[in-house]
């Protein structure tokens, strides 16, 4: 296993420190968390204008973390960056702040889904596929949950386990008997939930009530701040940009086609 580096570290303390911040500090640690590359590249101003609050915060969130000053914490976020190509991601921002109108609908949706598997990339960590992989194929039953934009990404799961003759049942909730179908399980059994924000209440309440019951967790989410990654075993986080009104589900839907790969590659082994 590669040693951490120190942006991982620094991904950690945030993690770490984020139950304990107060409300705008918390948003300025979801923008970090879901835009490393922003947080290298751009001002305080701009990042305050991003996250949604006055540039003092970015300030006190560097100094929440133990930094003397901004400065010092991009840093780590530049050093990140030198050890990666961004000429792609350099043109793909430059698109974005052209903008378009209703004559480009399917450029704009496309530059975004690439920017959104680019943004997966980074976050996912391909251990946690497989170690969410090896609960479901080791799982008596496997449970999925999604509700609201997430539900197709529960759908697909269930579609993909099928065909590898997975034990795996949809909790499809009809006539508000989500609670009803929780009691079925127990230790054991997994439930995969996937959730986004704005979080569904109703998924993080039924992944915490699994785990209570003995179950093992599996999220698709994406924060490690999420109330549905603090309810995992293993949280698969895709990232997440704020300021995208019209949110894909290109990357999540790629997450769980991957999750169904591995889980053949461990039946198979």
């Amino acid at each position: 296993m590669a040693s951490a580096t120190p942006y991982d570290d620094l991904t950690r303390a945030i993690t770490d420190a984020y139950p304990r911040l107060p409300n705008r500090l918390q948003g300025i640690a979801r923008y970090a968390l879901g835009n490393p590359d922003a947080m290298a590249l751009s001002t305080v101003a701009q990042i305050a204008s991003e996250a949604g609050a006055p540039p003092s915060a970015v300030i006190r969130f560097a100094n929440a973390l133990g930094y003397r000053g901004f400065s010092e914490l991009k840093r780590i976020y530049r050093a990140r960056l030198v050890e990666r190509s961004t000429i792609y991601r350099e043109r793909i921002a430059s698109m974005r702040r052209t903008g378009g109108d209703k004559v480009h609908v399917l450029p704009q949706l496309v530059d975004s889904a690439i920017r959104e598997l680019e943004r997966m990339r980074e976050h996912v960590d391909a251990r946690r596929i497989a170690a969410a992989a090896e609960l479901v194929a080791g799982a008596r039953t496997t449970f999925l949950l999604a509700q609201r934009r997430a539900f197709p990404v529960a759908g697909y799961l269930a579609y993909g386990l099928a065909q590898l003759e997975v034990r795996a049942f949809l909790l499809d909730s009809v006539g508000g008997m989500l609670r009803e179908q929780l009691r079925s399980i127990g230790r054991g059994d997994v439930l995969v939930a996937s959730s986004f924000r704005n979080y569904t209440a109703e998924v993080v309440d039924a992944a915490t009530l699994a785990r209570e019951q003995g179950a093992k967790v599996i999220a698709i989410t994406d924060h490690p701040v999420s109330p549905l990654a603090r309810a995992a075993d293993v949280a698969l986080e895709i990232g997440d940009d704020p300021t995208v009104q019209f949110r894909s589900l290109v990357a999540p839907l790629c997450v769980a086609q991957a999750l169904v790969m591995a889980v053949g590659y461990a039946q198979s082994a």
